[in-house]
This record gives structure tokens, sequence and C-alpha cells, in this order.
């Protein structure tokens, strides 16, 4: 562990207390977690105090819905066979039932949802990973960041588009990325990988109209391993060092 990190765990943890859940040093950057009741008061400290994050360089929603559980069935998986299979009828993401285990979406565990902040202190060259989670699953809602960093804006913006995450002080909560018809979130676990509808050019309204998807599910990634002259010295390399 760089000292520089380690100092600024002892600090951060030194500083906020009891208003962080946790502190470590993860992936080479001090990460930290914050109650939602908690975030604002902190995330002011982190900027205003002797910290001097003065920057955010993103900040990203999480759903960890079934979170360290396959999505895919891989019991018959071969070396030269499909990894993860093709079905017609594909069962991927068509409900957090099943491979995924009922009890993710029936239970309000308050942990499916996060926002997830990276800062940036360039007078210290140092970054921190905020993480807070969503004390509802069912109406995700963090206090918003963008009084402490303007910038946040569109970050929070993207976020609730694609998670349905609520900013609360949001000066303009709209969607970002989709549609401001769309319905749902599609970065969401639980909502179909093909999406629910489809749009297309009506010559005789002469306009867009929507329709339900008519393409069929289907799954295909296979496992492919290939030989071509970029690996053919490395492979040879190895074998040689192996005799």
């Amino acid at each position: 562990m760089s000292e520089d990190r380690k100092l600024l765990a002892e600090r951060v943890t030194e500083v906020f207390g009891e208003r962080l859940t946790s502190t470590e040093v993860a992936a080479d950057m001090v990460a930290v977690e914050v109650p939602a009741t908690h975030l604002f008061e902190v995330m002011q400290g982190l900027r205003d105090e002797s910290f001097g994050f003065h920057q955010l360089t993103d900040l990203c929603g999480v759903d960890y819905a079934a979170y360290g559980q396959d999505e895919w069935i891989t019991e018959r998986a071969t070396d030269s066979g499909f990894s993860r299979g093709v079905r017609g009828n594909s069962f991927a993401r068509l409900g957090l039932t099943g491979i995924y285990g009922i009890d993710s979406v029936t239970v309000n565990t308050g942990r499916r949802f996060a926002v997830v902040y990276h800062l940036l202190s360039i007078r210290a060259n140092q970054r921190l990973r905020v993480r807070v989670y969503c004390e509802d699953d069912d109406f995700p809602m963090v206090d918003s960041v963008v009084p402490v960093w303007a910038g946040a804006n569109w970050f929070e913006r993207e976020a609730f588009d694609l998670y349905g995450i609520i900013f609360d002080g949001h000066p303009d909560l709209r969607r970002l990325l989709t549609d401001y018809g769309f319905v749902g979130h599609p970065f969401r676990k639980d909502f179909p990988l093909i999406g629910n509808v489809e749009v297309r050019y009506n010559e005789e309204k002469g306009r867009v109209v929507y329709e339900p998807v008519s393409i069929e599910p289907r799954v295909l990634v296979p496992r492919v391993i290939r030989h071509d002259s970029r690996y053919v010295d490395r492979l040879a390399e190895g074998d040689a060092d192996d005799g």
C-alpha cells in the first residue's frame, strides 16, 4: 500500500468518523462507503476542508441485483464450444427469477442500487472513490451533489435515465440518453436485453412510430480460440521454456 494512500485513508476516517460506513484501499485507490443520510455533508467536507477534492471526474449508478450470481448456465461448457450457449427463446435477463433468484426482487434490501463517485485532488495528486447505497430499492434516491460540483449535473441525469435513481435537489432531473417517453430504465438488471419497443418510420403517418419489439431474443456469444501470427512466436517461446 502506498504511504500517501494509507495516510489519506487514515485522515478520511479521522475527520468523518461514524459518518462513514467503511474505508479501504482497493484497486490502488482509497474507497469509502457513506450512508445516504450523510452523503451531502461528507461530499462538502471532501471538497471544502483540507482534502481539496475540487474535481468530480465520474459518477455512475450500479444495480447490484443478484450480485455474485451467474447470469449464464455454463455447467456443460467445453473448451471448444459455446461458453454461454444458444437458445431460440433467451432466458437472459427476462426477469430476476430462476437464475437470479426470486428474493433479489421481492425483498427490499436497501443494497440493490448504489451511486459511485470518483473524486480528484489536483493539488495533492490523490483520487478517492465514494459509494453510497440507496436505502429504498423500490424508490432509490440520494442527495444531489450538483451544489458541490456543478459538473455532476449530466452525470446524475444519466444515472437517473439508465437506473432510475432519483437525485434529490437536482435542478433539472430529466432523461438524458433515452427518449422522454421511454418506459423503464435500460441498465437495470430486470430490464429485457431486447427492450420493450422498437421504432420505425411510418410513411403513411409521416413520423416515427413505436411498436412492440419484434425480434426474437437470442444469445450467441461463442468462445473463440484464434491461432494466428500474433501469437505464434509467443506460443513457440512458451513451448521452448517448458522443454
